[in-house]
């Protein structure tokens, strides 16, 4: 059984940040407190055996390290399942300071299985909102044997359109800060399941479908997956890994994201806002 999962992790840094900022309203300037969203570096290690490395160094707002750790490695396909990750843990190198201890995650895979870390080699250093190469992507996803998603579930405008409100109702880190993006997984139905934020989209998603590894909730054949802001090739990609069949975002997707989406048999939907939404990708699953 997996140890030192994302249920029991602590952060030495919150999520948010107080600061003293000096604000202007009607050409009157007085100071006051804010609360800023934390954004800092996390480092994932791979352990395997007795060899340790670096595969990624990603800019996000701490709490859920560990399944943005896990989430990242599934989504890349490094680890196919959470018994391929024997533990996941804070760095304990006592040459670190104790407070950066807390941005440098450890996952340790299992012995006895060969993994192929050629996928991270792009993922060296990577930042709030990374893209990439349009059609290598594409080629990478076929190579990996990402499957083409299967027909359904079929899902009312209804739902659609209930789906933002109830995304913004949970962000309440979004309501301290006004700084974060969110990713959420919702039913068929539209009921709300999990929700994660991050400075990040592709981080929030990571973040999502780490819980739902860690969990063993993989994959989302039956779900809906909702980012706020714009879906990118990196939300398809991560979406499409998990199993997840419907994507929607509030704002536009970029054009490898439908892309993605028509290449693989998924729903894309955009500018999700009020009774109105523009599907991009898989119309059948809406029941128009």
């Amino acid at each position: 059984m997996l140890r030192n999962r994302g249920t029991g992790e602590k952060s030495r840094r919150g999520s948010k940040t107080k600061t003293r900022i000096r604000t202007v309203e009607n050409g009157k300037a007085r100071l006051k407190s804010d609360v800023l969203a934390t954004e800092e570096p996390m480092e994932i290690r791979l352990v395997t055996g007795d060899k340790t490395q670096t595969v990624a160094v990603t800019m996000r707002t701490p709490g859920a390290d560990f399944e943005l750790a896990a989430g990242f490695l599934y989504s890349e396909g490094i680890v196919g399942s959470a018994e391929d990750i024997r533990k996941i843990s804070y760095c304990v190198d006592p040459d670190i300071d104790a407070e950066q201890q807390y941005n440098i995650v450890n996952v340790e895979l299992r012995g006895g299985h060969e993994y192929d870390l050629r996928p991270l080699e792009r993922h060296f250093y990577t930042t709030s909102a990374c893209g990439v190469c349009g059609k290598a992507s594409l080629e990478q996803l076929e190579l990996r044997g990402c499957p083409v998603i299967s027909p359904g579930p079929v899902v009312s405008v209804e739902t659609i359109t209930s789906l933002p409100d109830k995304l913004r109702e949970t962000q309440n880190l979004f309501d301290s800060t006004g700084g974060l993006h969110a990713a959420a997984l919702f039913s068929r139905e539209g009921s709300l399941i999990a929700l994660r934020e991050d400075v990040g989209r592709h981080n929030a998603t990571d973040k999502l479908v780490g819980w739902a590894l860690l969990e063993g909730k993989l994959p989302l054949s039956d779900h809906i997956v909702m980012v706020s802001g714009r879906s990118s090739f990196e939300i398809l990609q991560k979406s499409l890994t998990a199993g997840a069949p419907i994507v929607c975002a509030i704002s536009a997707p970029s054009s490898l994201a439908v892309d993605v989406a028509r290449e693989f048999n998924m729903t894309l939907i955009g500018f999700l806002r009020g009774e109105r939404f523009n599907v991009y990708a898989g119309e059948e699953r809406i029941d128009l």
